[in-house]
């Protein structure tokens, strides 16, 4: 049994990390997917906000939780005995960024792997902050994030 960590801070969540926790519940026996709190990052959304929008998101998908978590995210792998992380990549850019990451986690923890799923290309310049942007504005986002995240940003900026 394979058990994956997606982890990311959601803020919001988007149809691209829905369409990697989609496949990564393909491909593993089970996938908790974690949002990561920061307490030195500025978010739009609250933590539980963040839980609840993934938990309402993830009911189709009978082998995913979603859990928060503060602390480095390779730690949580180990405490739940996940041995992979997965990691979207939606350009070069993102890669090597995450390559980077996956490189440190990997000295962290040698025995927990990192696997990049690449974007869908319709997903590629799907990006929390460019969607809070638009939502700010006005603009459509209705094919970037779900309908539930996308009337709470709604409410965000009435």
């Amino acid at each position: 049994m394979v058990k994956a960590v997606f982890a990311g801070s959601f803020d919001p969540p988007t149809n691209g990390h829905l369409d990697i926790i989609k496949r990564a519940s393909g491909l593993f026996e089970s996938v908790d997917v974690v949002v990561s709190v920061n307490p030195e990052k500025k978010t739009m959304f609250s933590e539980e906000e963040r839980v609840q929008f993934l938990k309402e998101l993830i009911k189709p998908f009978g082998n995913v939780s979603v859990h928060s978590y503060k602390g480095i995210i390779v730690n949580y792998a180990k405490e739940v005995g996940a041995k992979v992380l997965v990691r979207g990549v939606r350009s070069a850019n993102d890669f090597g960024y995450e390559f980077e990451l996956a490189l440190m986690n990997q000295n962290l923890n040698p025995d927990i792997e990192t696997v990049f799923l690449q974007s869908k290309e319709k997903y590629a310049i799907v990006k929390s902050s460019s969607i809070k942007q638009l939502a700010q504005f006005g603009g459509d986002i209705s094919r970037m994030v779900p309908s539930i995240v996308a009337d709470a940003l709604k409410k965000k900026y009435e």
